[in-house]
C-alpha cells in the first residue's frame, strides 16, 4: 500500500498556479495580478502565494522583480530541469519524452561506466543487483533497481551524470506508482538488469551499451503498457 501524499496549503496553490500557467490562462510575457489580488483570489495569505512563487521561480516558470511585478515566463526558454516533474503531473504525455532521454543517456551512462568503473564500484555494483532480487514489494524492488542505476552513474567518474540520472528519476516522481509493471517480479527484474552490470564489470565498452539499451527499450515499453 503506497502512503498518502501529505499536501500543504503551498503545495495545492503551486499546483493551482502552475495549471494555469501551463494551460495557458497566465500566457507567457504576461504580468500576474498584484500580490493581494491574487492572494484573496486564492483565498490564501500573501506570504503563502510568496512561497509558491519562489518554486516557480525556481523552476523557471515566473520572474519577480521588486516594484515591477510577477511575469511568466516561457519555460521552453527559461525552464530548468526542475520543471520536469510538474510537466509530467500537468500532462503524462512529458513520460514519453523523458523515456527518450532516458534511454540515450542510460546507454551512454553504461558505456562510460563500463570504460572507468573501478573494482570496489563494481563490487558495489553486483550488491546492488542482488537487492533487486531480494526486494519483496514491487515497489522495493523498482527502489532497489534506481539505486544500480544511480552507482553506474557514479561508476563513470562524471557527476554531470549523476545530477542528470537524478533529474530523469525526479521525473518519474508524480508516476511513479503507475511504472511498476517491470518490477513486480524481483527474479524477473534482475535478470533483465545483471547483463549490464556485468558488462560494466567486464569492462566490455559495446556490451554495456547494447545490454543498457536492451533493459531501456524493454522496462520502457512494460512501463507504457502499465500507462495505457
Amino acid at each position: 500500500m503506497e502512503p498518502l501524499p501529505r499536501e500543504t496549503i503551498v503545495d495545492v496553490l503551486e499546483g493551482r498556479l502552475r495549471e494555469d500557467i501551463l494551460t495557458g490562462r497566465h500566457p507567457a510575457g504576461s504580468y500576474l495580478p498584484p500580490e493581494r489580488t491574487l492572494a484573496d483570489g486564492y483565498g490564501v495569505t500573501r506570504t503563502t502565494l510568496k512561497h509558491a512563487f519562489g518554486r516557480l521561480v525556481q523552476a523557471g516558470l515566473l520572474e519577480t522583480r521588486h516594484g515591477v511585478g510577477t511575469r511568466v515566463l516561457d519555460y521552453l526558454r527559461f525552464g530548468r530541469a526542475d520543471l520536469l516533474p510538474m510537466l509530467v503531473r500537468h500532462s503524462p504525455d512529458w513520460i514519453g519524452e523523458v523515456f527518450e532521454v532516458r534511454r540515450h543517456i542510460g546507454a551512454l551512462i553504461a558505456e562510460r561506466a563500463a570504460a572507468r568503473a573501478t573494482e570496489r564500484q563494481c563490487a558495489e555494483l553486483r550488491e546492488l543487483l542482488a537487492k533487486v532480487a531480494e526486494a519483496e514489494t514491487a515497489d522495493a524492488v523498482q527502489l532497489a533497481d534506481i539505486e544500480v542505476h544511480r552507482a553506474l552513474a557514479r561508476a563513470t567518474g562524471n557527476r554531470v551524470y549523476v545530477l542528470l540520472t537524478n533529474t530523469l528519476f525526479n521525473a518519474y516522481v508524480p508516476l511513479r506508482s503507475s511504472l511498476v509493471a517491470p518490477f513486480t517480479d524481483a527474479r524477473v527484474a534482475h535478470g533483465r538488469l545483471e547483463p549490464v552490470v556485468e558488462a560494466v564489470a567486464a569492462g566490455d565498452t559495446a556490451a554495456a551499451r547494447r545490454a543498457a539499451e536492451e533493459y531501456l527499450t524493454t522496462t520502457e515499453r512494460i512501463m507504457l503498457e502499465g500507462l495505457s
